[in-house]
């Protein structure tokens, strides 16, 4: 794993109004605000998106590729998940899509999870191995990040194999080079339904490189869109028929795809909360005898990504649908004739913590810099109203010991310090306008929700 955590989300400080929502969204309490504008904290975020989700005024969105990149190379490869065949009506086949996708500028059309069969075993191999009970799948990038940073003494559980849009793009590449496409006018890239994908791809360094770039879904789809909303003639009805690929391949992406390929005990559990209150359980011991957990940070999977335009519910029976339809005797694939030199490749290097509670690289001294933060939460209310410019006391606590803010910040302290003559109600503004803007407290019957609100 690269040392370095790239992230793909960024605020937009012209759109951002301080308004908390995604503050109190974040799962890992990564956000902050400043000045009144949302500050993303690099060390805690895992790039789930629940941050974009729950922002009004869409003040955050992630950063992508310039589409036109693709046309620096002369063959422009799209690897798209399954999940995007599912963005469209069962009347549109998939071989209308794959048509349209290349209508946008692509020359070749793969799935990210063809190699998902390959995984597969080598996951099942890994069943037999003495590594600690649960394992867990690395196909989640955020969920990955949160046991980095929120569980680090879990993640010897997960499971050190690529992931299928990893290992289907070594696939490409070495089959591209096979048919004699010169590599340095091969252009690879994937079409990712989330953020944190972005954010793993772009953190890999760059000798080790497969990937060109990376596209947004919303983006694709809506040129792939445009292009059906304008071609003559009706639609076609799915014929049933996916080119030989297998129904398990189609779900991978889906709740409960890898789950139900594995051995023993498998549990599957989405949504980053729900994620991270099971993983809450099992590190306190209350849940056992669990030999493989599924976690996906998104509801349903891949079908709930934030950078998916349809709704989640439809995208997973389109997918089912598309899965019942693909006849049992499937064609061989040409991915076939590279299965052994994937499962060679399968293998990465053990995941590391990145505990987002390191106090101090010194023992002695975190330990203290802890009974500080126990000491102060003495002090505050724990009513985690977030009026300080954090999510809840407890962070309020860290960042006052981490030298990055200041106890006074919380504005029933500050009443208590007024009460008792020991702040001035000049610096009590001071104090709240630092953390939420000038003027922050004036009338202002233009802002959202207000009698005179403009868009």
């Amino acid at each position: 794993m690269h040392n370095d955590f790239h992230h793909a989300l960024v605020v937009d400080n012209e759109l951002c109004y301080g308004c908390t929502h995604c503050m109190m969204a974040c799962p890992t309490a990564a956000i902050r605000i400043d000045n009144g504008k949302a500050v993303i904290i690099d060390e805690r975020c895992i790039d789930c998106g629940e941050c974009m989700k729950a922002c009004p005024v869409d003040a955050i969105f992630v950063e992508q590729d310039d589409f036109k990149k693709i046309f620096e190379y002369e063959y422009r490869i799209a690897i798209v998940p399954a999940v995007f065949l599912g963005q469209f009506s069962k009347k549109i086949s998939v071989k209308e899509i794959v048509d349209a996708i290349k209508e946008t500028g692509f020359t070749h059309v793969f799935l990210a999870e063809e190699s998902a069969e390959v995984i597969n075993e080598v996951m099942l191999n890994e069943y037999d191995s003495d590594r600690e009970r649960p394992l867990i799948s690395p196909f989640c990038p955020a969920v990955v990040r949160l046991i980095q940073v929120k569980f680090p003494g879990m993640v010897e559980n997960i499971i050190p194999v690529k992931t299928p849009v990893d290992s289907t793009a070594m696939y490409v590449k070495k089959y591209m080079q096979d048919k004699g496409l010169p590599e340095k006018r091969t252009g690879i890239f994937y079409v990712t339904p989330c953020a944190a994908k972005i954010a793993a791809l772009k953190s890999i360094p760059e000798d080790e490189i497969v990937i060109n770039g990376v596209i947004n879904m919303d983006m694709l789809y809506n040129k792939v869109y445009h292009i059906f909303k304008t071609r003559k003639g009706g639609n076609t009805i799915e014929d049933g028929s996916f080119t030989g690929i297998s129904p398990k391949v189609l779900k991978w992406s889906l709740t409960g795809g890898e789950a139900d390929n594995m051995k023993g005990r498998c549990l599957a559990i989405d949504e980053v909360h729900n994620v991270t209150k099971f993983l809450e359980r099992v590190e306190d011991g209350d849940i056992i005898n669990v030999d493989f957990l599924e976690l996906r940070a998104c509801d349903h999977g891949c079908a709930g990504g934030v950078l998916m335009t349809e709704n989640r519910f439809l995208t997973v029976e389109r997918i089912r649908t598309k899965a019942d339809r693909i006849k049992e005797d499937l064609p061989e694939q040409p991915i076939e004739k590279y299965h052994g030199h994937l499962k060679a490749n399968a293998g990465i290097s053990e995941i590391e913590p990145r505990s987002m509670f390191k106090l101090d690289e010194d023992m002695e001294e975190a330990y203290r810099k802890m009974q500080r933060i126990r000491h102060l939460m003495c002090f505050l209310p724990a009513i985690d109203c977030g009026a300080c410019g954090a999510p809840n006391c407890q962070s309020l606590a860290e960042d006052v010991v981490k030298g990055k803010a200041h106890l006074s910040n919380c504005i029933f302290i500050q009443r208590s310090m007024e009460k008792n003559r020991k702040l001035s109600n000049e610096h009590a503004i001071r104090l709240i306008e630092k953390v939420w803007g000038k003027d922050r407290l004036d009338k202002n019957c233009n802002k959202k929700g207000a009698e005179n609100e403009t868009d």
